[in-house]
């Protein structure tokens, strides 16, 4: 239970450090968020920025099983080390039916999401794999709930926590899910992702080098490819970050070849076969297609 005098030591610590390195407040922003939001918060706020989504965003998911079995499968493959680095999550991956849009997120709880547009994308399975251990890392290194912090201060998260005020979590989601808070993460937030994933798709067997690739591809076709700018400016692909993930890559000594460009391809083809992404749903609308949690091995499509 949070009580009164450990929050004011929190707020004490937090005081301490103003004006200290901008890396020391944010490990000690990382550590409130730790201490104070549990894995059962962060799994509230996860499903209400999906309910969000839902009546408010109007999103539609794929309804086509193969491609949607195959997404989890390769999101599973590097998902399973993020679950050795946070047992405590329930990952659940959901695939966005919208080609306009390149882009994937994640959300407190281990809510991962990857729009159609990011699929027809992506050139091989390592692309995809390395996109989706990015996400897993923000949620591994508890980014959303350190951003809560930031933003609403100690307080408000320890008030959160200790169930003081029932009606603050759907009013921090709400405002939360109009501004981008949690998934606005900072330039520090990326790189650490970056590094997560680089080291997960590397253990999947993936080649590392996957992810540096997608994003210079990206960067490459910016100016002919509208949809791919959506990605680039809540993952800008500097040209030092770029390099960032290939000398970590190096330095952490990360090996993996496989592209896995055959799957990806037969799943291509499939997605290529499907109708057009439909419009979004109108607020408040059931959603059509909401897919279940992972499902650990599920084959790519034949």
């Amino acid at each position: 239970m949070v009580t009164r005098s450990s929050r004011r030591g929190l707020t004490l610590a937090l005081v301490l450090v103003a004006g200290c390195a901008a890396s020391t407040t944010r490990r000690l922003e990382t550590g409130v968020a730790e201490a104070l939001v549990s894995p059962e918060q962060e799994n509230q706020i996860g499903l209400q920025l999906k309910t969000e989504l839902d009546t408010k965003e109007g999103v539609v998911y794929m309804r086509d099983l193969a491609v949607v079995d195959y997404v989890r499968a390769v999101a599973n493959n590097v998902i399973q080390f993020g679950k050795r680095d946070r047992p405590e999550v329930t990952w659940q991956v959901f695939v966005i039916d919208d080609s306009a849009t390149v882009n994937a997120f994640a959300t407190p709880g281990g809510y991962l999401y990857v729009y159609r547009g990011l699929l027809e994308a992506a050139q091989n399975e390592a692309e995809l794999a390395a996109v989706m251990a990015h996400e897993t890392g923000h949620v591994v290194a508890h980014h959303a709930a350190r951003n809560l912090v930031a933003a609403y201060g100690v307080d408000a998260v320890a008030s959160l926590a200790g169930g003081n005020n029932p009606g603050l979590l759907t009013q921090l989601t709400t405002t939360i899910a109009g501004q981008g808070l949690l998934l606005s993460h900072s330039r520090a937030d990326e790189t650490e992702a970056d590094e997560y994933g680089a080291r997960y798709a590397s253990a999947a067997g993936y080649d590392p080098h996957a992810f540096s690739g997608f994003f210079t591809r990206l960067q490459q076709s910016e100016g002919r490819s509208p949809a791919v700018l959506t990605y680039l400016s809540d993952h800008p692909a500097t040209g030092d970050r770029i390099v960032h993930i290939d000398q970590f890559i190096a330095a952490q000594h990360l090996g993996g070849t496989n592209l896995a460009a055959e799957p990806y391809a037969r799943m291509r083809k499939r997605l290529a076969q499907l109708p057009p992404s439909p419009p979004k749903r109108p607020a408040g609308a059931p959603p059509a297609g909401a897919p279940p949690a992972v499902r650990p091995g599920a084959p790519p499509p034949a």
